[in-house]
């Protein structure tokens, strides 16, 4: 589900397992195919491969009756056609949130009359069947601007179109450290919290604009004090500074091959529309779907783990957290933290 081109947005010091550090000869951000790697290793290393049953699809998850005495869960799995129910005394559920694409088509009138083709970036692989065509990328994440920045090598145009705009940020900041090394830190979260709010903002809009000011490329933030997760992309300033990527607010109507936008600005000859939209949170395979309430892709957990109205606290829900920083070291004190609860 991910394009041939991901590298991480997190550092290898910052994002690794606590008991297993990557290679000194591995590269400070990292192509998908080695974090894979280096996945496939940690198993191999502590032996969880046998413990892994692959190919295996989970269709149903559930109460047992005695639920309210032994936190029980029955589990329906497929296997080569062939179906079995196991009984565990608790489960985690780390399938994440990036599993079902949210493609949000009644928000956007006239896209039965558009004639020309549109996907979710889920299904996005490679650039070369785009090679100069004009496409427009509705989404502002750090998927859209990725697929943006990689058409624009190929296509004739690339349009980029953002709602509320978004902090764009590099990878490398001062002295060719990595962002994440420099910003996530005990000092920097206490002076956050000791400092008043206007200046906190003021500091934080200052560093955010460190490399180029957001408002002369259009991508300056609706609310440009908010501290949701910023962007990462090292070439999107100079792609746009090029002409080759246009920041186009957000799409107000489709036409036959046409594309108005909010500001009432009408672009022709659109080839290809691709929706980086984000995810839907869904657990299909639970019977009972008010275990895990979603209410406008927003998910109530108690520690953001477990479910609160459980009678027994025998499930939890690993890495739905959208952390400033890597998912890795967070989901691995998760599972800590769920397991103690587990043990009572």
């Amino acid at each position: 589900s991910i394009y041939r081109t991901v590298f991480t947005n997190s550092c290898k010091e910052m994002m690794c397992y606590p008991d297993f550090p990557f290679p000194d000869n591995h590269p400070n951000y990292m192509h998908n195919t080695r974090l894979q790697q280096y996945i496939c290793k940690y198993a191999e290393r502590f032996d969880l491969l046998r413990h892994i049953h692959f190919k295996t699809l989970v269709t149903k998850v559930k109460k047992r009756p005695d639920f309210s005495e032994t936190g029980q869960w029955e589990v329906v799995t497929q296997r080569d056609g062939k179906e079995e129910t196991l009984v565990f005394d608790a489960v985690m559920i780390c399938s994440g949130h990036h599993v079902y694409p949210n493609l949000p088509l009644a928000d956007f009138p006239g896209k039965k009359r558009f004639k020309g083709c549109y996907f979710h970036s889920r299904e996005y692989k490679e650039p070369e069947k785009f090679r100069g065509k004009k496409v427009l990328v509705i989404g502002l994440g750090n998927s859209g601007c990725d697929i943006a920045v990689e058409l624009s090598t190929v296509a004739s145009q690339v349009y980029l179109s953002s709602r509320s705009g978004s902090w764009v940020m590099s990878r490398v900041w001062d002295n060719g450290y990595p962002w994440d090394m420099l910003t996530i830190t005990r000092f920097r979260t206490w002076l956050g919290n000791v400092l008043p709010r206007a200046l906190s903002d003021w500091l934080y809009v200052r560093g955010m604009n460190r490399f180029f000011k957001h408002e002369n490329f259009g991508l300056m933030p609706l609310d440009r004090t908010s501290r949701k997760e910023p962007v990462f992309n090292d070439d999107l300033p100079s792609r746009i500074a090029c002409g080759v990527v246009v920041i186009k607010p957000n799409v107000k109507e489709f036409r036959e091959t046409s594309v108005l936008f909010q500001d009432g600005t009408v672009q022709d000859d659109v080839d290809v529309v691709v929706f980086s939209t984000g995810y839907s949170y869904s657990y299909p395979f639970m019977e009972d779907d008010s275990i895990i309430k979603s209410r406008d892709n927003q998910v109530t957990l108690y520690k953001g783990i477990i479910p609160p109205q459980l009678e027994k606290p025998t499930m939890a829900v690993i890495g739905l957290v959208q952390s400033l920083g890597p998912i890795i070291p967070t989901a691995d004190l998760q599972c800590r933290w769920a397991l103690k609860v587990f043990q009572g």
